[in-house]
C-alpha cells in the first residue's frame, strides 16, 4: 500500500481514489492530490507532459472525482493524449474550457496565470 493511501482507499496505483467525492462534480483544489495537481498544472503550461501514461493518470482522477466524462480536465487530458498518440492538432476550444475550469476549481485567479 502506498504512503498516500488509506486502508479504505481503492486504487490501482499510488494515486488514491476518494470514494466520498467520487463523481460529485464539486472539486476543490484542496481535494486534488499533489501528483494530480502537478500533472494538471503541466497540462495547462507551456511544456505539457509528453508521457501519455502520466496524462491518463490525471484523466482517470478527474473522471472519477470531477464530472465524469463531461469534466473539462478529463476531456482535455484525453484530448492531449490523442494529440500525443496521433500527432494531430488538439482542440483549442477544449483547452480554453479546461483553463476556465481550472480557474473555477481554484488553480489560479485568472486563466492567463496558468500559462
Amino acid at each position: 500500500m502506498s504512503h498516500d493511501q488509506q486502508p479504505n482507499d481503492i486504487a490501482i496505483d499510488a494515486i488514491p481514489i476518494d470514494l466520498e467525492i467520487t463523481q460529485t462534480g464539486d472539486v476543490d483544489l484542496s481535494d486534488v492530490p499533489d501528483d494530480i495537481e502537478s500533472i494538471t498544472r503541466g497540462l495547462a503550461g507551456e511544456q505539457p507532459p509528453t508521457n501519455p501514461i502520466v496524462v491518463l493518470q490525471a484523466a482517470r482522477w478527474w473522471y472519477l472525482h470531477g464530472e465524469g466524462g463531461t469534466d473539462p480536465a478529463f476531456q482535455w487530458a484525453i484530448e492531449w493524449t490523442r494529440h500525443l498518440a496521433t500527432g494531430t492538432p488538439s482542440d483549442s476550444e477544449r483547452f480554453d474550457a479546461f483553463l476556465a475550469y481550472l480557474v473555477s476549481v481554484g488553480f489560479a485567479d485568472d486563466r492567463h496565470e496558468l500559462r
